[in-house]
């Protein structure tokens, strides 16, 4: 296996890649015990990166009121729920 980059240093779409590659070799089953341990120890590093980086997208999100005359008056935080 090729040497890894430093997760901090993968974009988003950079660590889903490889996520879904290491899902895709721990699906297979053909894996060694030892390096199917690493492949799920970096695997889950990089979906905890892909999860923080969500969030931080959501926070960044902001919807626009708008006033009776549809022009902006105010930002609100995004709400996903």
């Amino acid at each position: 296996m090729a040497e890894a980059r430093d997760i901090s240093e993968l974009s988003f779409e950079e660590a889903l890649q490889e996520l879904e590659r290491i899902v895709g070799r721990l699906e297979s089953g053909d894996a060694a015990l030892e390096e199917a341990i690493h492949l799920y120890e970096r695997g889950d590093a990089l979906r905890r990166r892909c999860a923080d980086r969500l969030d931080a997208a959501q926070a960044r999100i902001e919807a626009i009121r708008l006033d009776p005359d549809g022009k902006p008056t105010a930002t609100q935080p995004f709400d996903a729920g």
